[in-house]
């Protein structure tokens, strides 16, 4: 779906229809675009499950959205920490117990440029702990629900997967020999995406009811370095983002249309396609050949299997 077909806007919100009566859940959903995602299905009548790790800003965004869409609007958060598989796999019991279908799951959360080495509680390296482990565990363990509902499953990703090394790091994947803030980063937003393709090439070989979009929000002015980053980049960020980055909402627009447009191709890249796909309309993007690289994805596919200790008969 080129861009040009949505006219010069992109896609817009304009174009979802009335939700009432679908599910949507969303790690990472309690601040920038996760919350700005919430916000827009909100708005059109669906109920939302957040998964985030923070409690109290949990409520708060809750309180925030309330405020703004009304007491009624049926949003809820579950507590987990995409870092500890032990609370990756609690969170996904408490949601599969309280929610009895699920129309699309959106892997919003993330971490990034984390400036020195560090380890999950399960010895993983964080950023390919968070952004790649914890949600391939939550996908899995979620699935069955999604297909039940002929649901979708989205990949927030990042341009920084055609970055780095552009690879996965068999022979070190923790960086143990020279850990850099950028390349870490980097291989955790290629191994989101090749899950992601690779996920979608095994639903296909088993005949199952599920869509898998990859998307990327695009440079948009959230929290995400705010977190995790070094002082010297979160200055950087804070600076620059007001001359090139577009705003959360904007940067949350890619997601939510993978969510909810109908008839969206998959084994694509969504996200905006102006100025080095950083801002501007949103529709399809130019996919580097090492996200589709099948030799590599099934050897991560293999390797997440191990290290997450999930049994997954795709």
């Amino acid at each position: 779906m080129k861009t040009q077909r949505l006219g010069k806007k992109g896609w817009t919100p304009e174009r979802i229809g009335s939700l009432k009566g679908k599910t949507y859940v969303i790690t990472g959903a309690n601040s920038g675009a996760g919350l700005e995602a919430s916000r827009i299905l909100l708005s059109k009548g669906a109920k939302v499950v957040m998964m985030n790790r923070n409690p109290n800003k949990s409520e708060a965004a809750i309180a925030v959205l309330k405020q703004s869409l009304g007491q009624d609007v049926d949003v809820s958060f579950i507590q987990i920490d995409l870092g500890v598989m032990a609370s990756v796999r609690r969170a996904a019991e408490e949601l599969l117990e309280t929610t009895d279908s699920i129309d699309a799951l959106i892997c919003n959360g993330a971490i990034a440029q984390v400036p020195r080495q560090d380890m999950t509680v399960d010895g993983f390296e964080s950023q390919l702990g968070v952004n790649h482990f914890g949600h391939f565990l939550l996908t899995g363990l979620l699935f069955d629900r999604i297909e039940a509902s002929k649901g979708r499953i989205v990949m927030v990703g990042s341009n920084a997967y055609k970055m780095g090394q552009k690879r996965i790091k068999f022979e070190d994947l923790n960086f143990d020999h020279k850990y850099t803030a950028w390349d870490s980063y980097a291989q955790s937003k290629l191994a989101q995406v090749m899950f992601g393709y690779e996920l979608q090439r095994r639903i296909e070989a088993t005949g199952k009811q599920v869509e898998v979009h990859v998307c990327h929000p695009g440079a948009s002015r959230t929290n995400l370095l705010m977190d995790t980053a070094s002082t010297f980049n979160k200055i950087m960020w804070s600076i620059m983002s007001r001359i090139i980055a577009q705003s959360a909402e904007r940067g949350a627009w890619p997601e939510v249309m993978c969510a909810t447009e109908q008839g969206l191709p998959t084994m694509k890249l969504y996200g905006p396609t102006k100025r080095a796909n950083t801002v501007g309309p949103v529709g399809e993007n130019k996919l580097d050949d090492v996200a589709l690289d099948k030799e590599m994805a099934s050897q991560l596919w293999d390797l997440s299997l191990e290290k997450t200790s999930l049994e997954w008969g795709l």
